[in-house]
């Protein structure tokens, strides 16, 4: 094939027009879609596990159901002063139970993160041996209030440390916020 100058000019300037357009192309046409492509895969990826995990939400529903019923059950009282009475109640028997000298028990309401509860924080100081003392943690770990354990603090009070100090700092759930307080 014997091409003239002229056509040979042509012909590179239809093949250069084309390479142009195929560039032109894959810049505004081709790129644009894959990418689109992509960023809707990777959403329906994400549909597709929220997807999921709310099947797994409402499988789930009766159980959770049933555990916030028996949270909203061991939550103190939405009366304040009977809140704390239950408290300081179950502190005297659960002290009692474990044969440990209760000091004080003193309690104070504070706001909790939402509108939606407050806590009763509570710090009980008491004396007893380790094992005593131990039987009480225990005791209030079992219990079935709302309570928390914030910190515990032991110090020995003789020499060989057989009578020993117990400082506990406890929250207690109250479902209901503090009422008329800044």
């Amino acid at each position: 094939m014997n091409l003239t100058p002229s056509n040979r000019q042509r012909l590179l300037m239809i093949l250069a027009g084309t390479a142009v357009a195929l560039l032109v192309l894959d810049s505004l046409v081709f790129t644009p879609l894959t990418k689109a492509w992509q960023s809707r895969r990777v959403e329906i990826a994400r549909l597709q596990k929220n997807v999921t995990e709310g099947r797994g939400i409402i499988e789930r529903k009766d159980r959770t159901q049933a555990l916030w019923k028996e949270m909203q059950e061991q939550a103190l009282p939405m009366d304040p002063a009977k809140a704390e009475q239950d408290l300081i109640t179950a502190f005297d028997r659960w002290g009692r139970a474990s044969s440990i000298e209760l000091g004080s028990i003193k309690p104070q309401w504070k706001r909790g993160t939402t509108s939606r509860f407050s806590q009763l924080e509570c710090r009980v100081d008491a004396t007893g041996s380790l094992a005593t003392l131990s039987r009480f943690l225990h005791e209030v770990e079992k219990s079935t209030l709302a309570l928390r354990v914030d910190s515990v603090e032991l110090m020995a009070r003789d020499e060989n440390g057989q009578k020993l100090t117990l400082g506990l700092l406890v929250s207690g759930l109250r479902l209901t916020p503090l009422e008329g307080r800044p």
